[in-house]
């Protein structure tokens, strides 16, 4: 299967705006630590921002998405109120973590925060259909769900270092944890029948 999902494909409705928090004070950090702390599963993801030139490094991760099966939680990492939060969800060995591509994501949260997430698995190579080709969330979403997941090119590549998002940030973010979740809920399913 390939990355590009079927036209004719529903939309993936995704989460909504409601059910997205993004978290930018210590009060959000407890509310967010609170609904997480006894998840078995959570959906997991981080953002960038891009570098555009040879050579140049990024200093991201600059968001990190935890998801649960309800709600999507966003720790802009310009402010730091939150960093002993997402420590002690991505390093606790209870909860799994699941996402799409995450071996970068791994790295530079050890080196940016020497956070080291625990019990993580990739979707992308846990779902392949051949050695040669991880899965993404698009191709993931059409094959588990029958659905196309919108992902701008615009939106992913956007500034996700500045101290506001905006809406299609939001969503975009929310959406890739969430999803990661979902469809690992989802072949866990499958594999039982």
């Amino acid at each position: 299967m390939t990355d590009e999902p079927e036209v004719s494909l529903p939309p993936y409705p995704g989460i909504q705006a409601k059910d997205v928090l993004l978290v930018q004070t210590p009060a959000d950090a407890e509310l967010a630590y609170a609904d997480m702390k006894d998840a078995d599963i959570l959906g997991f993801d981080t953002e960038s921002k891009p570098v555009f030139f040879k050579g140049q490094k990024s200093d991201g991760p600059h968001l990190i998405q935890l998801a649960s099966d309800t709600r999507a939680y966003l720790f802009p990492l310009v402010k730091a109120v939150n960093t002993d939060t997402v420590r002690a969800i991505l390093e606790s060995k209870q909860i799994q973590k699941v996402g799409f591509g995450l071996s970068d994501d791994i790295k530079h949260l050890k080196i940016k925060l020497n956070i080291t997430p625990q019990n993580v698995l990739d979707l992308a190579r846990a779902l392949r259909e051949s050695k040669q080709r991880d899965m993404g969330a698009k191709a993931a979403v059409a094959k588990f769900f029958g659905m196309n997941l919108q992902k701008s090119k615009k939106t992913s590549t956007s500034n996700w270092a500045s101290p506001v998002l905006n809406d299609k940030q939001i969503m975009y973010a929310a959406n890739d944890a969430q999803v990661a979740l979902l469809v690992y809920r989802k072949w866990l399913a499958n594999r039982q029948t």
